[in-house]
């Protein structure tokens, strides 16, 4: 009889040099956020094609995709493969949360569609605003009753859910943004933005968009300016993201 809950992080991203050495890497970033005393937190680097055992996966009490600046509508190797597994564990009734280009491989691989933003970048601290009474039934009145109807999180993409599964719920949205979170069938869970971000995490990958021409001066100084005045609300993040996995 297993005790242990266990859990699996599919990372869909490199390590960049600024998070390897401030935190040994995005699986500790995720671990930090998530992970509670007692647990079982395993890694695979799926943008490396590195993927769990098909047979063990009943052992899993659900899994976690993270972001990437890879493209969830593209057909990589590894993306394909990643949506098969989605499809599987949704079979199987797994718990998976997806975070940023995680949310949008979910909504890819269960009969959505996801493509660019017509407008542009999302990069900074957004406030979402939750329709509360469409939340899993996890959560409980209390919880309902504590959340606040607006959270602000931070954003980081510039690709967006289009088309939503069939069955699926739009849970918040956004000015920028109209599906923010969804689930679907109790079992899926989706967020757009990055609720186990930092700010210095979020410092970092500006710097590194825009000294690779991907983001103009005004708009890095832009999120650089909101950085220091506003904050995300990430203890109800977390609270929403650990309901969701282990409720």
């Amino acid at each position: 009889m297993r005790l242990e809950r266990k859990f699996g992080l599919l990372l869909a991203c490199k390590d960049s040099d600024y998070v390897k050495k401030m935190y040994g890497g995005y699986f500790n970033v995720f671990v930090q956020a998530l992970a509670e005393e007692g647990e079982i937190w395993d890694l695979y680097r799926v943008v490396d094609g590195e993927f769990p055992d098909f047979v063990g996966l009943h052992m899993y009490d659900g899994f976690v995709i993270s972001g990437s600046p890879y493209d969830a509508y593209s057909d990589e190797c590894w993306i394909q493969k990643l949506c098969s597994l989605v499809q599987l564990l949704y079979l199987m009734e797994t718990k998976i949360m997806g975070i940023c280009f995680g949310h949008q491989v979910l909504c890819r691989a269960l009969g959505g569609k996801v493509a660019k933003s017509c407008t542009g970048w999302d990069l900074g601290i957004r406030q979402v605003n939750i329709e509360k009474e469409l939340l899993p039934w996890y959560f409980t009145e209390d919880d309902l009753v504590e959340l606040p109807s607006t959270l602000k999180i931070i954003e980081c993409h510039r690709d967006e859910v289009w088309e939503m599964p069939e069955g699926a719920k739009i849970i918040a949205s956004s000015d920028k943004t109209r599906v923010e979170m969804f689930s679907m069938d109790d079992h899926i869970l989706g967020i757009q933005g990055h609720p186990e971000y930092t700010k210095d995490i979020l410092h970092d990958i500006i710097d590194r968009l825009h000294c690779n021409g991907c983001i103009e001066s005004g708009l890095r100084e832009n999120v650089r300016e909101t950085l220091v005045i506003v904050a995300p609300d990430s203890k109800n993040w977390e609270k929403i993201c650990k309901r969701f996995l282990k409720g």
